[in-house]
């Protein structure tokens, strides 16, 4: 039973999830699309976190940063990705109470930590081209560490306070979320006591998340900008522009997304964009950050290709 009624008050027990599509021949081939995906991203950012753990050329403070955001794009997906392709094939939309709040914990801790590192990685470059001399003094391993443990408590502070304040509310009406997976915007329409301060919360916050991590990043950037352009070797400023590449590449794609969900006029702005928005930051984007650090980064190939050979002599 979806929901009971006790003291005038509605007990929700599982939602169902609207997914993706209602037509039922375009489910197959959803579920194709979208398990290759989520598979590739597994393979690629599994395989990112052992090859920067494994070889030792790797163990530098870009590719510390690098195998916490493969970890972090594992997570988001994971969080997501598996229960949506079940529900492809089983036809089944329903998810448990405490499973939707356990899944929208792990999507805002997962989603707030990238953004925060990736501006760590930022940061990581502005040191490594404007002060190369003193890049392994500045970016020790104690130092690397303090910048990913900050995003991750952060991160899981702020989801718990969010996720605390929608499921311990009054649920009315309908239990189905118009959405493919739980999400704090669908589950605050319905709602029917007040949402004003988790409200609050989650517009203050998201500002603040987007608008922060953002600026170190451009911050970063523009004094990246002015070092390269201070440089009189054009081998030098190609280099410095090579190791810079992967990392904005990642940014514009990711806060490109986010923008266009959360900048959206109202008039224009609906659950259907919201979706297909998601689709791309929750399934795609992990896939395509291991692709983007693997096929422009001659130190990942270089790892790749001795890894491979590694196995080839192993296995003769």
């Amino acid at each position: 039973m979806a929901w009971m009624d006790k003291q005038n008050l509605t007990v929700l027990s599982e939602f169902f999830l609207m997914g993706i599509t209602d037509r039922p021949d375009l489910q197959a081939p959803f579920f194709g699309l979208f398990f290759t995906i989520y598979v590739t991203s597994v393979v690629g950012n599994l395989g990112m976190i052992i090859l920067t753990k494994m070889d030792s050329r790797l163990q530098t403070p870009m590719y510390f940063f690098l195998r916490h955001l493969a970890f972090i794009d594992l997570g988001y997906s994971t969080a997501v990705g598996p229960k949506m392709l079940v529900n492809f094939v089983a036809n089944q939309n329903a998810i448990p109470y405490n499973w939707c709040a356990t899944q929208l914990t792990f999507f805002i801790l997962f989603i707030i930590s990238e953004l925060f590192v990736l501006a760590a990685m930022a940061y990581d470059r502005y040191v490594a081209i404007c002060n190369p001399l003193l890049y392994t003094v500045i970016m020790s391993p104690r130092v690397c560490w303090v910048l990913v443990a900050i995003p991750y408590l952060y991160s899981a502070f702020l989801s718990l306070i969010t996720t605390i304040k929608i499921f311990t509310s009054t649920f009315c009406g309908s239990n189905v979320i118009s959405h493919f997976y739980c999400d704090s915007l669908p589950l605050l329409t319905m709602i029917c006591s007040g949402t004003r301060d988790v409200e609050l919360i989650i517009l203050i916050f998201s500002a603040f998340n987007l608008v922060s991590s953002l600026l170190i990043v451009l911050v970063s950037y523009i004094l990246i900008l002015l070092a390269i352009l201070k440089m009189n070797s054009a081998e030098g400023r190609h280099k410095a522009f090579s190791t810079c590449g992967s990392h904005l590449t990642v940014v514009v794609i990711l806060y490109g997304t986010l923008f266009f969900m959360y900048v959206q006029p109202k008039s224009s702005h609906s659950f259907d964009t919201d979706k297909m928005a998601s689709v791309f930051y929750t399934l795609v984007i992990p896939m395509l950050n291991p692709m983007i650090y693997s096929l422009r980064n001659k130190e990942v190939k270089g790892a790749l290709d001795r890894l491979w050979k590694n196995m080839c002599r192993f296995s003769i």
